[in-house]
């Protein structure tokens, strides 16, 4: 093993990409455990796809572990209690959307979980189960995508009958900005990962997986390497520091060389992507019987006076992460759920952590207001940094003027909403936001269709 021909050896995707300010500020800060909060507020649609049912009703006690609400048909997830107490409320409440959902409100009392969760340290690297019963597993224990799309992860491991898988690639490059839960992760659950690959192997019936890792992680790189020296089929590719390495498409372009087609997915091309913390959840679901009852999430901000990595229950109020890291800093301008990339800003600290919550931004005022917006100068950097090829500056322009139909014509639905184009354009004109409009109208027509 030759860790310098490793490092050197980094790849990327061709097309775009820009690069930002990383500001990693917590990648040295070790994963604390935050406690249970007083309360929790648990929303049933913490995923892609329908809602859960709830299951439970006002005044019944649960246990950490318990299903509390139920997936509703196929593309849905199950939906577990993450604390011990009683459900007080069945209400609306405030997601990190900005709009009110059906949430389960529970006032915590101890910490009792289900007898069957192991919660002891013991590594478990047999895998008895079948890859049916992994699947089944991952389903029931309400597992979903946690590198910020939250798809429900059987629905992406039951692979169509006319499409053959061939590599499996598990994303660890944590692109955007601030973010280092996936970094942390890398170097302190090393070895539960690599099991929870085998895991996903397995389920897949494929013999060979490639971890992609930022040149930025030298240390998860040389760590995940001697550790997956023995391992047959377990390989680490090293990345070229680009934003949006993490992006499926760019990361299966940039390691495999093979491009998926517009409208396509991964499966088209033979390949499987996987998060780094969605693998670690399904290590402890099928190895240790753990449904997804919290996540690491990294609370972080130039001004914050703590900023860490925290291990943190579902549903846990944002404000008290945010209180464990020394409080909002004076000057705070906006508290943004995700990264300065793709994030989205949030109304309330009362918001709860959900399974998508890979990290809270504080940003200083300065830093947070909007720049004043100029005409477009037709100079192109936007169509230069798309990673998927788009004209930007025109999708832009055609949902100004409510033309969807020819803003799909044009792909628009290929928008990973990585954020590229509004970050370079010199007349700060909301690319983005208009994007993102256009794509929201043109679901809900296909919707109202159906």
């Amino acid at each position: 093993m030759n860790l310098l021909s490793i490092f050197n050896n980094t790849k990327s995707f061709e097309m775009g990409g820009v690069h930002p300010a990383e500001n990693k500020l917590t990648a040295d800060e070790p994963i604390q455990v935050l406690p249970p909060p007083d309360a929790a507020v648990i929303h049933v649609a913490q995923h892609i796809g329908a809602p859960a049912t709830i299951t439970v009703t006002e005044g019944q006690k649960v246990r950490v572990g318990d299903v509390i609400a139920n997936h509703t048909g196929y593309v849905s997830s199950n939906i577990h209690s993450s604390v011990s107490g009683t459900v007080e409320n069945i209400e609306n409440l405030l997601d990190t959307s900005g709009f009110k959902k059906t949430a389960i409100s529970i006032r915590v009392e101890g910490d009792e979980w289900l007898p069957e969760i192991d919660r002891t340290p013991d590594l478990i690297s047999e895998i008895k189960l079948s890859s049916e019963e992994i699947i089944e597993r991952i389903h029931a224990s309400g597992v979903v995508g946690l590198g910020g799309a939250a798809f429900p992860s059987h629905v992406k491991l039951n692979v169509p009958k006319d499409k053959v898988i061939d590599h499996l690639l598990l994303n660890g490059v944590e692109c955007e900005p601030y973010l280092t839960a996936d970094h942390r992760l890398m170097l302190e659950k090393p070895e539960e990962l690599i099991i929870g690959i085998r895991v996903l192997m397995k389920a897949l019936n494929v013999d060979k997986a490639i971890i992609g890792i930022e040149n930025n992680k030298r240390d998860a790189i040389q760590l995940l390497t001697e550790l997956t020296e023995d391992e047959e089929g377990i390989g680490v590719q090293a990345l070229e520091v680009k934003y949006p390495q993490g992006g499926e498409k760019q990361l299966i372009k940039a390691v495999l060389g093979r491009e998926v087609p517009s409208g396509g997915l991964p499966a088209d091309v033979g390949v499987l992507v996987q998060n780094v913390g969605t693998t670690l959840a399904v290590y402890e679901a099928v190895q240790k019987n753990k449904p997804l009852v919290d996540r690491i999430t990294t609370l972080t901000g130039v001004d914050v006076t703590k900023p860490g990595n925290y291990l943190v229950r579902i549903g846990t109020p944002i404000r008290d992460l945010i209180n464990a890291s020394g409080g909002v800093p004076e000057h705070t301008g906006k508290i943004v759920s995700g990264g300065p990339m793709m994030g989205k800003a949030l109304p309330d600290l009362l918001v709860p952590i959900a399974k998508a919550t890979s990290g809270i931004l504080l940003i200083p005022e300065s830093e947070s207001r909007r720049a004043e917006e100029y005409n477009c100068v037709r100079c192109g950097k936007c169509v230069e940094v798309c990673p998927m090829g788009l004209e930007p500056y025109l999708l832009m322009t055609l949902s100004q003027g409510h033309n969807h139909d020819k803003s799909e014509k044009e792909n628009v639905l290929d928008c990973i909403e990585c954020g590229s184009c509004a970050f370079t354009c010199p007349s700060n004109r909301p690319l983005l936001d208009w994007i993102r409009l256009s794509k929201n109208n043109i679901r809900k027509a296909k919707t109202a269709k159906a």
